[in-house]
């Protein structure tokens, strides 16, 4: 088979027609092609009233050496892709896993595969009952400290728009990919080129992938917090715990303690760093999440097409560098909704989620700004962390109490002044929201720069900044405001400690963190 690149299809031709487009492409007959794959889609509504894919297939055809050589997209292609391959390691070693997001989750489901029953420790609740602590935040104002939209079964992603997209090119991501699929989540992901899973269908598949891993003889503790490491001559060899409801306590012997603890594990952090564990400031982003009306971003991404069915619910990615300071969007939900995603009490933290489907009213982004170690006054390694909390406490103020979240419009927001009322957006963020000025509780030079980015957007996305967009804060949980530092082998100055995932400091979103848990995964099997 041969690979062929660049291969653009009108975005409302079947399946049928792939061929015609194919030969048109590459100049040869129709019935020269034998055989033919989608590998990879991705839409391109630049051109008004041109909107098309963009694909990568896989072909079977007559003379493929001649196809490659006048074709500069073409190459071979033998189809085969990651595997992991490491097997019957069983009795062989104990590993302990704290935190049940993609890098814990993955890295327990390819230790499982491998024979090492291992055994996974989540503060929060399985998905099912998380979805009840959840929805009592968002529907009575009830926050569960140890359950919420940052801990539980299958971590911050969970509650989220399920984006499968990454920055870095590693081969384990199509694997991650079928694996999804593999245990419930739509196919659409393996070809799409932004795949989204979607909250709903999320909550079905990391339930999935915890069954598999119980299958094969692993232990999956809930409502179990990590309270001590125990550390002999340098070395992590088990850990402390205890059940956060009934307060039992227990103990459990690893050879192997992979901590893949989330982003927002602030507990965690303290004890790693007491415990001896070298840690780093890390770059990090705050901001707000904007929302416009759905129909209203599908018409300026589609223009006369924005009404078609055909057409994913349209998205948008942005960023600029005003004043040498990054700002960009992140997590942008399609017919979604902002939602409130606090782990502590007396704090205020929004976030964006969307359904597969992304039918929701509104659609919704971060907009963030880059936090230098440098823009933050303290020496010691977790005064980021503790300055993060400060600004979630200083909006729980600013929205009155009960987690209502402050919200601004877009043009109150850039006059500086308080909005009294709503206008055409309504806010989505549950359990409410109180209209105030953002201003007030973001920093300087976090409110200076975003009212420059929301000027760069609108030249790069006309008709992005209008008035009546809505704003609502704070943004603070989008990566680890630290790392905890590792060497080749992935563990940490203490033996034994694997630190993995985005609360390490090594990954930022579900692929990434998938990514990271199968490395370490085959570096633990690796050494056996």
């Amino acid at each position: 088979m041969i690979k062929i690149s660049n291969i653009k299809i009108p975005y409302r031709a079947k399946e049928r027609l792939f061929k015609k487009y194919i030969s048109k492409a590459l100049r040869i007959k129709e019935d020269d092609i034998k055989k033919v794959v989608l590998i990879r889609k991705s839409l391109d509504a630049r051109m008004r009233g041109n909107i098309a894919y963009v694909c990568t297939f896989a072909i079977e055809a007559r003379d493929e050496a001649s196809i490659i050589k006048k074709c500069k997209n073409a190459s071979d292609y033998d189809g085969k892709g990651y595997e992991f391959d490491y097997k019957n390691h069983s009795k062989k070693a104990s590993p302990v896993i704290v935190g049940m997001g993609p890098a814990g989750l993955f890295c327990g489901l390819m230790l499982a595969r491998a024979g090492l029953k291992p055994t996974i420790i989540e503060r929060g609740e399985n998905v099912d009952d998380r979805k009840k602590s959840v929805d009592a935040l968002w529907q009575r104002g009830v926050l569960n400290e140890n359950s919420n939209v940052q801990f539980g079964e299958g971590g911050a992603g969970t509650f989220s728009d399920g984006k499968l997209t990454c920055g870095v090119n590693d081969i384990r991501m199509d694997y991650i990919k079928k694996e999804f699929v593999k245990h419930g989540s739509p196919d659409d992901i393996i070809t799409n080129a932004k795949p989204h899973i979607g909250t709903d269908y999320l909550a079905l598949t990391v339930k999935s992938i915890r069954e598999e891993i119980i299958s094969l003889g692993g232990k999956v503790l809930f409502n179990t917090m990590m309270t001590d490491v125990i550390i002999e001559n340098q070395r992590a060899v088990g850990i402390a715990a205890e059940n956060v409801n009934t307060k039992e306590k227990l103990e459990i012997s690893c050879s192997h303690l992979v901590c893949a603890i989330g982003h927002s594990s602030r507990q965690t952090y303290e004890l790693l760093l007491k415990k001896g564990a070298k840690m780093e400031k890390k770059p990090f982003s705050v901001g707000v999440r904007i929302e416009h009306k759905r129909e209203y971003i599908n018409k300026l991404q589609y223009k006369e097409c924005f009404k078609d069915t055909s057409l994913p619910t349209a998205d948008y990615k942005l960023s600029c560098h005003p004043d040498d300071r990054g700002a960009y969007t992140f997590c942008m939900c399609p017919g979604g909704q902002v939602v409130a995603s606090a782990s502590e009490a007396g704090g205020v933290v929004t976030n964006g989620m969307s359904n597969y489907a992304r039918d929701a009213e509104n659609s919704n982004s971060a907009v963030l700004v880059s936090v230098l170690p440098e823009d933050i006054d303290g020496d010691e390694v977790l005064s980021l962390m503790h300055w993060q909390r400060e600004l979630e406490q200083k909006a729980f103020d600013l929205g009155g109490g009960s987690y209502f979240a402050p919200c601004q419009r877009l043009g109150d927001f850039l006059a500086g002044v308080a909005t009294k009322d709503e206008g055409s957006v309504k806010p989505s963020y549950m359990p409410g929201v109180k209209y105030a000025d953002l201003n007030e509780v973001l920093p300087e030079f976090i409110s200076e720069t975003l009212k420059k980015a929301f000027l760069e957007f609108d030249k790069k996305m006309k008709g992005f900044l209008v008035d009546d967009a809505l704003l609502t804060g704070l943004e603070t949980r989008s990566s680890a405001p630290v790392r905890i530092l590792r060497d080749e082998s992935f563990q940490s100055n203490i033996k034994g400690l694997y630190p993995i995932g985005e609360g390490a400091g090594y990954a930022g979103g579900i692929m990434s963190s998938a990514a990271d848990g199968i490395k370490c995964a085959e570096i633990i099997c690796s050494n056996l």
